[in-house]
């Protein structure tokens, strides 16, 4: 009896800040597993998305934004999370941002030249493109800066070729068992997906004035009489920063529990009660020993 063939391989997400890479996952997993927000650098571990359709199984991994300020070891870091994906993937998709072309999209294209495998350009937020004639412009001028195996312009945001972007990929996924059971969706755990669903709250509800150096770690999550009992501590760097996230009469801090308990009660179909504290850590995002206890590993 003939048994059908799997393909299965790693697909790396890479691009600079804010061009959309997590949107992306999103939509192509239809679930939220990485967060989102117009804050650059908001994405700041690698995270795999899983998704299995019939023989294939295509595993995506969304980066933090490369970026050329290397000044705190939380920024260095975030572009060693991204790099190290370079030689470990089976595809890369290169990601920009409409017919945007700066400074940093150039540097990770030098980077993609360490790249051994193949690379897709994906134009994302071609729905804000209103000239159609630029988008055809940067697609040849894009084109000629290296051999792309395909170029798809598309938009995360709407779903427009996004599945034309999955099918390209599978095209180019190895011969291989598949790594992970075809109903799983990542490889984080719960405790990691709560505390970036309140992080992400922080980031869109503060917008400008939210400090960039702030990190969550969920202290307890249990289960009692079908409600789910999580505590979370917010960590800043100076006592003004934390006056910030707790707000006037602890009005931001209530604000961010209440929109993160709704993701949650959503992603764990339960109700949730959390609890939000804040604490200083000064110097956190420069302390080896601190970036390892708040889940950046080395």
């Amino acid at each position: 009896m003939n048994t059908l063939k799997t393909h299965a391989g790693y697909v790396a997400i890479l691009g600079r800040p804010n061009v959309g890479k997590s949107t992306l996952l999103n939509r192509i997993l239809g679930k939220k597993i990485s967060i989102t927000s117009r804050k650059p650098q908001t994405t700041r571990h690698k995270i795999l998305g899983i998704k299995t359709t019939g023989n294939f199984q295509t595993i995506y991994v969304d980066t933090p934004g490369l970026h050329n300020k290397n000044e705190r070891m939380l920024n260095r870091y975030m572009n060693k999370a991204a790099l190290s994906m370079l030689s470990d993937v089976d595809v890369i998709i290169f990601m920009i941002a409409g017919t945007i072309w700066c400074e940093e999209d150039e540097m990770v294209l030098q980077i993609l030249q360490r790249a051994n495998c193949p690379v897709i350009l994906a134009i994302n937020k071609i729905d804000i493109v209103a000239q159609k004639e630029q988008l055809l412009e940067c697609i040849k001028t894009i084109g000629q800066k290296r051999k792309f195996n395909t170029i798809i312009p598309l938009s995360a945001q709407d779903g427009t070729n996004v599945l034309s972007l999955e099918e390209a990929v599978q095209k180019l996924l190895p011969e291989s068992p598949f790594y992970f059971p075809p109903e799983q969706l990542t490889d984080r755990d719960n405790k990691f997906l709560v505390a970036e669903s309140i992080r992400e709250k922080l980031t869109r509800f503060l917008g400008q004035e939210l400090p960039y150096a702030i990190s969550v770690v969920v202290d307890q999550m249990v289960v009692r009489q079908n409600i789910m009992h999580i505590a979370a501590t917010i960590y800043v760097e100076r006592d003004g920063q934390k006056v910030i996230i707790i707000g006037k009469g602890g009005e931001v801090l209530k604000k961010v529990g209440t929109l993160a308990r709704k993701d949650m009660e959503e992603l764990f179909a339960q109700k949730v009660f959390l609890k939000l504290w804040v604490k200083v850590k000064s110097g956190w995002t420069d302390d080896k020993t601190l970036l390892q206890q708040f889940g950046y590993e080395s």
